[in-house]
């Protein structure tokens, strides 16, 4: 008898797991095709002349890894994926860059094995920075010169900035800063204006977002927090916030800002081992802008995710009013209508 009451005691507590695990979880929109190794960061750019025929980006992880590029039903689109790549790590996008006679929308990839920020033109995915822009050039330790997180910053005179996390680095000076400037013969080079940045001295920085309209820039101090500075490198480097403190299972993952209008809208981080995601007001408090008190708890049907992203407005039937795309740990990205994660008011 004592041996029965045992197996249903133990059947029960798998079953619990099984419930939170999968049960009362939004369910995605879709589900891309299988990177062949490990999905990591996607990155999201919309075709602002026909919605439907946006982009999802997402990198594959490995040393024979990829820059993959998904149509909105979630396939794979061959001509427009970048492979060969050496352990990319994160993507971010950016518009209407200013290539010196001519503008063009483009996608930035750390490419870690190889120490360098690669950099493509959307939606023809040509490479505008002459094989590859190192970073983190004369620094010792391990992991000091491999980049991983990457956020693009655009400032109110139109210049853009990239924002550079790696696998390991000081307690101060974690991210470095990059000017990055468009010359006339269509190549992108890059100059370093700042060292920011402190770590907790645990784990590593990966995921970086910056809030072009308010001036912020946040990154997951994965074993610690969330940090907020200036995203301006003329403004100093003082640390304005440091939240999400608790909360969260174990790492604090991909960081996605959700922008609602009139400065208003919601941090979206990753909690990774909790499957679930932690949700922060953008705005702060009122006359505290750098307050930002835990608000809710997104439960999608992500495993394990590690990047992020958000994106408002119209892509086309199958997103009318925008999209959130988490990446999952069977190497799919799971993409969610915007509307089914409630947070719009």
């Amino acid at each position: 008898m004592n041996r029965i009451i045992k197996t249903l005691l133990l059947f029960s507590v798998v079953l619990s797991s099984c419930d939170f695990i999968q049960g009362n979880r939004i369910p995605p929109d879709v589900v891309t095709e299988p990177v062949p190794y490990d999905s990591d960061d996607p990155a999201i750019w919309r075709n602002r002349v026909d919605p439907a025929q946006s982009i999802i980006f997402g990198t594959d992880k490995q040393r024979t890894g990829g820059l993959y590029a998904f149509g909105l039903d979630g396939k794979i689109i061959p001509e427009k994926t970048v492979s060969g790549l050496r352990y990319p790590n994160n993507a971010d996008v950016e518009y209407d860059f200013n290539l010196g006679v001519d503008t063009v929308d483009i996608v930035v990839v750390t490419e870690r094995n190889a120490r360098v920020l690669r950099i493509f033109s959307i939606p023809d995915m040509q490479p505008l920075d002459n094989g590859g822009i190192p970073v983190f050039e004369g620094e010792g330790g391990f992991g000091y010169q491999e980049p991983m997180g990457i956020g693009l910053y655009r400032a109110p005179s139109g210049e853009v900035y990239a924002i550079v996390s790696r696998k390991g680095g000081p307690v101060e000076g974690y991210l470095w800063q990059y000017h990055l400037k468009g010359k006339e013969n269509g190549r992108i080079q890059a100059e370093l204006v700042r060292k920011f940045g402190r770590f907790s001295g645990f784990r590593e920085i990966e995921a970086i977002a910056v809030d072009d309209e308010l001036g912020y820039v946040y990154y997951s101090d994965e074993a610690a927090g969330i940090r907020k500075y200036y995203a301006s490198p003329d403004k100093g480097n003082e640390e304005l916030a440091f939240f999400g403190k608790e909360g969260f299972l174990k790492d604090r993952e991909g960081i996605a800002i959700l922008d609602i209008g009139q400065g208003k809208g919601y941090i979206i981080v990753s909690d990774q081992q909790g499957y679930a995601f932690r949700v922060f007001p953008r705005e702060g408090l009122p006359g505290q802008p750098h307050l930002h008190p835990f608000l809710q708890e997104l439960l999608l049907s992500n495993w394990e995710t590690d990047g992020c992203e958000v994106s408002r407005g119209n892509f086309g039937p199958s997103f009318p009013n925008g999209l959130f795309v988490a990446m999952s740990d069977d190497r799919t990205f799971q993409l969610y209508r915007l509307e089914k994660l409630g947070l719009e008011e």
